[in-house]
């Protein structure tokens, strides 16, 4: 939904503008395209280093983007370095990029069933899924693949993986997590939903902290804000976008702007299809502390 989102930030005059999910530029490209403005800044984060090193082969070229590496939590961080006191305009794009699903080594896709079960968006930091299969116990696989992915499967896809542990043929692979899936979960009536989607979620979810820093930056991201200021969230499952949704009415410091959340049209879906399930909230800073 770029035109969603670029109409609503350009439209209150923005001086400052951040990009929390920068991933490819799209969102950056489009809101710099959308305004002459030489004035603006925008800040673009992403807490994947491979992004930064992407950038500096192929550049966005525009003087007004300064890119950070770091997640989008870490915005007061890259405000200091700006000597920027406030922003007028935030997004955040809490879906994987192309670049991520393409990558082998990050495990993200299942076509490649070779390749190893990583699924850290920085690669450089913490535990990989693997390594996180290898050390938790059998309820604590059950309990995160049942919170994260709301798997209702989820008991018997963690007592295979300690059964297989146990064999000495530990889960390692994205092949083999995928397979366990497919002999724990019975067939979907909507075949297009892969068996291990949404235990792929949970892991993905468990090693990258996902909705801890979704709701730290929530509680916080106000502060960063100048009145008047708009923050634009797309979420791709119902756990963010309950927190999202949440935060914007029950916090007295935001207007939510989308009483019911956006979604993207037929005709995106066919250009996208990755977008059916994305979901825009936006709320606006209110002028009281």
């Amino acid at each position: 939904m770029p035109d969603e989102i670029v109409s609503t930030l350009i439209e209150v005059n923005p001086r400052v503008l951040v990009d929390g999910t920068f991933g490819a530029g799209g969102h950056s490209r489009r809101l710099l395209a959308a305004t002459a403005d030489e004035a603006i800044v925008l800040i673009g984060l992403d807490r994947d280093p491979e992004v930064s090193k992407h950038h500096e082969q192929n550049p966005l070229d525009d003087s007004r983007l300064t890119l950070f590496v770091g997640s989008y939590e870490k915005t007061p961080k890259a405000m200091k370095a700006m000597e920027i006191d406030a922003i007028d305009g935030m997004v955040l794009d809490l879906g994987l990029s192309s670049d991520q699903l393409a990558d082998r080594q990050r495990g993200f896709s299942f076509t490649h069933e070779d390749a190893p079960l990583d699924l850290r968006f920085d690669q450089e930091t913490g535990h990989t899924a693997a390594d996180w299969l290898a050390w938790s116990n059998e309820k604590e696989i059950a309990d995160a693949i049942y919170r994260f992915g709301e798997e209702r499967c989820s008991r018997r896809i963690a007592r295979e993986v300690v059964a297989r542990r146990r064999r000495e043929a530990p889960v390692k692979t994205v092949g083999q997590m995928a397979d366990v899936c497919r002999q724990c979960v019975p067939r979907s009536r909507n075949h297009d939903i892969h068996p291990a989607t949404r235990t792929f979620q949970a892991l993905r979810i468990v090693v990258n902290d996902e909705l801890g820093a979704l709701e730290r930056t929530l509680q916080s991201a106000a502060n960063w804000f100048r009145p008047g200021g708009r923050l634009a969230i797309i979420s791709f499952h119902s756990l963010e976008d309950r927190m999202v949704k949440q935060v914007f009415r029950d916090d007295d410091r935001w207007t939510p702007l989308t009483k019911k959340p956006l979604r993207p049209t037929d005709e995106e879906v066919r250009n996208n299809p990755r977008s059916r399930s994305a979901k825009l909230r936006i709320a606006e800073r209110n002028e009281m502390n």
